[in-house]
């Protein structure tokens, strides 16, 4: 799976980081991929060949969907042709930055479903300097056509330079909170998704994600679950 060596993996499973059905792994253990489930640190590492994760800095005016009606470039232009894979959420056309594309539903789902919380990060160049008043604003929440937003972690870089990161994924909602407090937005980019940067990814370049790339949003959205689920 690509999350260590065999001689760092022996390690961890003397360790007792390693399960397998629920139970502590020793060395030497045989496992059945089809049946069996094997956990890092309690996360399950899913080995499913079939699977592809594709992280890509989307360009602007390129469309987040599988196909456009119009035409336009999508996403998909820019990946492989095989695998049929779809986007994990989405940006606007005019936005650009991180976005992963997978033919994993499960994990789409746990990554855009509201009570996982996972966070976006993005740098929005805006009209004008936003005041003390309009930072507090977008922290406590903005009231759009479609509800109240979710309080917000905010912070201004350079003078009209906002850090803004986010939990939702409503439409254009970064673009709109602005919008609301006077500010437009002349430049819109994701920088993260959870924990997953890559500085070095160039607009329109892409990658695969790596295994403990995975992992960690296994545990993030596992975890989280199981947090709202106690609650």
């Amino acid at each position: 799976m690509g999350i260590a060596s065999r001689r760092v993996i022996e390690e961890y499973i003397f360790d007792e980081r390693v399960q397998v059905n629920g139970e502590i792994a020793h060395i030497g253990q045989r496992v059945n991929i089809a049946v069996d489930e094997i956990s890092f640190d309690g996360t399950p590492v899913r080995v499913k060949p079939d699977l592809v994760y594709y992280l890509l800095h989307k360009p602007v005016g390129v469309i987040s969907t599988v196909k456009d009606p119009q035409g336009r470039e999508t996403v998909i232009d820019l990946l492989p042709n095989e695998p049929r894979v779809f986007p994990v959420g989405r940006l606007d056309k005019e936005s650009e930055g991180l976005l992963i594309v997978t033919n994993d539903g499960d994990l789409t789902y746990r990554l855009t479903h509201p009570s996982h919380g996972i966070e976006k990060e993005y740098l929005a160049a805006v009209e004008g300097k936003v005041s003390r008043g309009g930072l507090r604003k977008l922290r406590e929440g903005i009231e759009l056509e479609d509800g109240m937003t979710a309080p917000a972690k905010v912070s201004q870089i350079d003078d009209g330079v906002v850090k803004i990161i986010i939990h939702e994924g409503r439409n254009r909602q970064v673009r709109r909170m602005f919008q609301m407090i006077g500010h437009p937005v002349k430049r819109l980019v994701r920088t993260r998704i959870g924990n997953l940067v890559d500085h070095k990814l160039q607009s329109g370049q892409w990658r695969l994600l790596n295994a403990l790339e995975l992992l960690d949003f296994e545990s993030a959205t596992v975890l989280h679950g199981d947090d709202q689920a106690e609650k």
